[in-house]
């Protein structure tokens, strides 16, 4: 069965799309026809990651900011939409982790965690709507199960994740009168990203992991970017508010014992 997208002439803006899973996206838009603006805290990242896209035939652009200045956010989703018009879909991924027990952590670290994740996440939507396509917009936020599952080691990203699919929920409902779709994608354990190196720093962990997966095998990034097409295309023009995990049904066993390796290793 052969099914063909094309996001040609549309935008498609992704935060923390430099690197990782996030990378992975905005290389699928690309590969679809959307122009794509990409950000993060790191200049040459943007550069590299724009570089690539127009390899890959795209429109690209790219802006530096951190996801915790909102200002900055503003001035760069503007710029933006100066150059590509009205935002067709919105992938708000920037993200912060690292394992640490809740005794080991500092009130700092735990900070930390949640102003990149929830706050950040706040901040994007609120400074990208001025730009969202009304109607027709689709809004996809980078959560983790963590948000609904509780994990050793990741209590901070546990509770910026339950936020941040909270933050779906509800603008889901705000939004949804004016034409805007809000999804959140849940990626379980996905190969070569910074995110898996942390979570599997041992070849016991990463195998571990792997066993923990009922398909028995890593995701790759561009298993994300596929989901993030299909809720930014026509065929999910009904589908919102909903929190789709991609994780070979990982999730649904509790994430395996992966995390009792990882909090051994932390400890």
């Amino acid at each position: 069965m052969a099914i063909t997208l094309d996001f040609s002439g549309q935008t498609v803006v992704v935060i923390g799309g430099t690197s990782g899973i996030n990378r992975g996206v905005a290389e699928s838009f690309a590969q679809h026809g959307a122009k794509v603006a990409v950000a993060s805290r790191s200049k040459d990242k943007v550069n590299d990651t724009v570089a690539k896209l127009k390899e890959l035939g795209a429109d690209a652009m790219g802006f530096c900011a951190d996801v915790r200045d909102v200002e900055a956010v503003k001035a760069g989703l503007k710029q933006v939409h100066d150059a590509f018009g009205d935002f067709d879909c919105l992938v708000s991924g920037a993200a912060g982790n690292f394992p640490a027990m809740a005794n080991g952590m500092s009130p700092n670290g735990f900070k930390a965690v949640v102003d990149i994740d929830l706050m950040g996440t706040f901040h994007v939507m609120q400074s990208a709507f001025p730009f969202l396509k009304q109607p027709g917009a689709s809004v996809i936020n980078i959560s983790a199960p963590q948000a609904f599952l509780p994990m050793m080691a990741q209590s901070h990203v546990c509770a910026a994740k339950a936020g941040v699919d909270m933050i779906t929920r509800c603008l889901s409902l705000e939004w949804g009168p004016l034409g805007i779709r809000v999804n959140s994608v849940c990626p379980g354990p996905i190969d070569k990203t910074e995110g898996m190196s942390r979570l599997a720093p041992t070849p016991e962990i990463r195998q571990r992991t792997i066993d923990s997966v009922p398909l028995k095998r890593f995701g790759l990034p561009e298993d994300i970017g596929n989901v993030c097409l299909f809720l930014a295309s026509p065929l999910a023009s009904y589908v919102s508010g909903t929190i789709f995990p991609v994780d070979g049904a990982w999730s649904q066993g509790g994430c395996g014992d992966m995390q009792v390796g990882l909090a051994k290793f932390f400890e």
